[in-house]
Order: C-alpha cells, then structure tokens, then sequence
C-alpha cells in the first residue's frame, strides 16, 4: 500500500467512484452478461462474423476502452440508444441485491461523492437502484455527459475511460480538484490514466497494487479500515450515529 499520496495533510474534497465491478463485485456474472449481450449485437445487428466476433470484441475493448468506442472508430455505423438497449437493457439485474452496510458506509463519508462510469444513464440508474445506493451520490458523469452528440452517426469519436482526455473532462464536469479527490475503479488502466490526471487513487478487487495505485482495495467494505482517511475530523465512525439525508434523486451531470 503506497500511502504517500495520502499523507500529505490535504482534506479530501470529493470522492469519485466507478460503478460495475467496483461497487459491486464481478462475481455477479453482470460483466460477463455485458460482454455476451454486446458479442449478439455484432453479430446480429452489425453482421460480423461469427468466427470473428469474440476475439474482435476483447481487442477493441483492450484498444479503445470500451468495444462501443472501438466499433465507431473502425467505422461501424449504428445507434448509440439502440446499442445500449440491446447490451444493458437485457442484463440480469436481478442478481443484483441491496448493500445497506456500503450504503451505510457512503452516507457515513462526508465528501461529496460521484459516479463516473463508461456506461449510458439507464444502465446507471438500474445498477443504483438495485444496489439500494440511488441516495448516496450527488451525480453520475456517464456516456451522454462524455458524449454529447445529436446524431450518432457523427464522425465523433466515443469519449471513455481510460482516455485521459476523459477524465479530465469528469474532473472540469464535476468542478472538482484532483489532489483534493480520491477515483476509486477497478480497472489497471483506469487507475493509471486516473494516476495521470493527478487524483488520488484506489484499484477495487484486487488486494494487490498496480502501477498507479496508491492503494489496493479488495472490496468496498473494507474501505473504512483502508482509507480511515475519508472520516478525518469527522464524528461519524460508528456507523450507528450517521444522519440520514432526505432522500435526494441522483442527477446526471452535464
């Protein structure tokens, strides 16, 4: 655990959390539903063959950050709406359950706390809704926010992490300052473009540090004997005290 980015004495300002496989684990089989849902869409919808789809799908994603990003650049036309009701619209949500101890764990933190996900905003909600933590986040930066277009059959590329220019673009949205912030994702090249961009940073599902990471975190129930940073000057570590806000719907940044 590299815990020098956090000794500096700076009061952390804002948390920034990914979202599938971060605040729930991938054990869910939600990442592999994904992936299953978007190989039948280049098959069926974009007509690419078969024998080539399943290998084409990871290098794109490994390429572009997401396999949606990969197939406009290489030219694919199709839209976005369509493609995202195609690939989430059909996932098993219900294997997703309420989390009340992270829900009680993110209500306890007194930064401002947001989603920052690669994902559309219906996705977002489902996955929120689901996990029973639609009131712990202020806002959710996602696909539409990053990727502002009328039409989707622009020659715009797709904007997504782990593009540097993407986080960024999250971090002007959010109007937050990077040294005073904690990203916490579980992908290895997230982490390091996130590492890149100046914030604090904390690898999820891993006990075992990557390049870029200033703290390895197996799962986000762990994070209060982690990062007891967060709670610094705070009088709510006994989670039994917290104060429940109002309940306050979850906006989408723009």
């Amino acid at each position: 655990m590299n815990m020098d980015s956090f000794s500096t004495g700076a009061k952390f300002e804002c948390l920034l959390f990914d979202m599938d496989d971060t605040l729930y684990p991938m054990s869910s089989g939600i990442n592999l539903a994904c992936r299953h849902n978007i190989e039948d869409y280049m098959r069926h919808q974009l007509s690419i063959k078969e024998s080539e789809v399943p290998k084409m799908c990871l290098d794109l994603y490994k390429e572009y950050g997401t396999t949606m990003a990969g197939l406009k650049a290489l030219g694919y036309e199709f839209d976005y709406d369509e493609f995202h009701a195609n690939v989430h619209g059909k996932l098993p949500y219900d294997k997703l359950k309420p989390d009340p101890v992270l829900k009680q764990l993110l209500l306890s933190m007194p930064q401002r706390k947001i989603i920052f996900t690669n994902a559309d905003k219906a996705h977002a909600a489902q996955v929120l809704s689901r996990l029973g933590l639609e009131e712990c986040f202020e806002g959710v930066i996602c696909f539409e926010t990053l990727n502002e277009v009328e039409d989707s059959k622009s020659d715009k590329r797709i904007l997504c992490k782990p593009m540097l220019e993407a986080i960024e673009a999250a971090i002007r949205i959010a109007k937050i300052d990077p040294k005073k912030t904690i990203f916490f994702d579980d992908s290895a090249r997230n982490i390091a473009t996130g590492k890149a961009a100046g914030l604090h940073t904390v690898v999820v599902g891993t006990s075992v540090l990557v390049p870029g990471a200033d703290v390895a975190l197996e799962s986000m129930h762990n994070i209060k004997e982690a990062l007891p940073e967060i709670w610094e000057g705070t009088n709510q570590l006994d989670s039994d005290s917290v104060i429940q806000p109002a309940s306050v719907e979850t906006v989408v940044l723009a």
